[in-house]
């Protein structure tokens, strides 16, 4: 018996990964996220499955549903949103399946901010403007930031950042950020990104408040900043380049161009 953590993407249904989907239709046990996870997903466990929303349900309770298949010898398909990676609540249950010796596996998914990318049809990291990305949150009501980890820190790098559950900080994210990247830097609000009712919020770090309280957004929505969103002015990468020589590509063009630069 194992206990499979499955990562069911940002939203589509058709976004989950093969492993994913072939564990759930064949787990006896299926505990699923309910406010994340769409219903299309957890509608493909096999008939007679006990299917259970985990939204309304304590640590404790998930734990002593897990026991049980485990008693019973049923594979448990747990499938979480987005990937389980990131901000997944895994790691205290795999914590407790350890103390009861309970085997479990992990199967990747689409991060949220991958899916909203994707929708988005932009590039995270572009050449000479932005080759990092910072996926983040802001302190709330279910915990705070290490000290070492504030948007006062991570604003010095002017990277691309993702900034999950923070929906309702942006009073704080606009204030902390203005001073590295400048009032008016690309924002994108995405809301439910790669569902049905899916909205895309594109703005600035001065007017992002005013544009999400005119939309009536107040959950389920990450926060993009930096200079790559919109940005059409930035140099080729040179990795597609027909002077660019790899170990795949113009293999005898770097080797003629050693030999004129040692001449």
């Amino acid at each position: 018996m194992t206990v499979y953590f499955i990562g069911a993407g940002p939203g589509a249904a058709d976004l989950i990964t093969v492993r994913g989907l072939k564990l759930i239709e064949r787990c006896p046990t299926c505990l699923y996220a309910g406010s994340l996870v769409p219903t299309e997903i957890v509608e493909a466990a096999p008939e007679g499955a006990l299917v259970k929303d985990t939204a309304p349900m304590n640590l404790r309770e998930i734990i002593e549903d897990m026991r049980s298949a485990h008693e019973r010898g049923e594979d448990v398909a747990r499938v979480h949103s987005g990937d389980p990676s990131i901000y997944g609540a895994v790691a205290e249950q795999m914590r407790r399946l350890d103390d009861l010796q309970i085997p479990y596996e992990v199967v990747p998914g689409v991060p949220a901010f991958a899916g909203a990318a994707a929708k988005l049809q932009t590039e995270l990291t572009l050449p000479e403007i932005a080759q990092t990305i910072i996926i983040t949150r802001t302190s709330g009501k279910a915990s705070s930031m290490p000290e070492h980890e504030t948007l006062e820190i991570l604003g010095q790098s002017r990277a691309t950042l993702a900034i999950h559950l923070s929906i309702r900080n942006l009073k704080y994210v606009e204030e902390t950020l203005t001073p590295y990247y400048g009032e008016d830097c690309p924002v994108i609000v995405a809301y439910r990104a790669t569902w049905p009712d899916e909205k895309f919020i594109t703005t600035t770090l001065k007017d992002m408040r005013a544009d999400v309280r005119a939309e009536k957004i107040t959950r389920t929505a990450l926060i993009f900043v930096g200079k790559v969103f919109g940005q059409k002015q930035f140099r080729d990468s040179e990795l597609y380049s027909a002077d660019f020589a790899h170990v795949l590509r113009n293999k005898g063009k770097k080797k003629k161009r050693q030999a004129a630069e040692a001449e």
